[in-house]
């Protein structure tokens, strides 16, 4: 990644994000603008989301570990509305802003074997596309995607800074299914 690709200056990749213990925003509350990887000590459950600006990747457990959520600008009274499995948020990450273009490979073995697809777009429907259900390593080569165990964006997800994928649990996955995969653009 390139200097023109992402602009580092501070100012620039300010996001901010309020969590809440209970549902419909009410309760104890933290604001976050930077990522935090434990966010135990400032409430024991998160039921609801104020997110003024950024992109987020809030995540189940500390260390940026579990469950996997990409949120953009909006309001969360409850955690389904997340697609959230449960009201455990423990860490968050503010997505850097992108300029440029996208570019994934998708490969239907590990370590980038069998058939492979480039995409610059998003996907909605995996199978449809690459006529495989499951995708078993990838290279991000532009930009930052979320992958979503089931087609149209919904399911588990899973975040992919640019780098090498040589096998599903690189990204945090269980399993190799892929039912949909998209662009993380701005929406600051």
């Amino acid at each position: 990644m390139n200097s023109t690709e992402v602009d580092n200056h501070p100012a620039a990749n300010m996001g901010k994000i309020i969590l809440y213990e209970d549902k419909n925003f009410q309760g104890r509350s933290y604001e976050c603008s930077t990522e935090c990887a434990d966010l135990s000590s400032y409430f024991s459950r998160c039921n609801s989301i104020r997110l003024e600006s950024g992109n987020w990747i809030l995540y189940e457990h500390p260390n940026f570990r579990g469950h996997q959520y990409y949120l953009g600008r909006g309001e969360y009274p409850d955690f389904q509305h997340w697609m959230g499995f449960n009201d455990s948020i423990r860490s968050c990450r503010l997505t850097p802003q992108h300029r440029g273009s996208y570019r994934i490979r998708v490969y239907e073995r590990e370590n980038f074997g069998g058939q492979m697809m480039e995409f610059s777009e998003d996907c909605p429907h995996v199978y449809e596309e690459f006529r495989y259900n499951d995708i078993y390593s990838c290279n991000v080569q532009d930009g930052h995607w979320v992958f979503y165990e089931e087609p149209n964006y919904r399911g588990r997800q899973y975040y992919l800074r640019p780098g090498e994928y040589r096998r599903y649990s690189d990204w945090g996955a269980s399993s190799p299914k892929v039912g949909s995969f998209r662009r993380v653009r701005d929406h600051y």
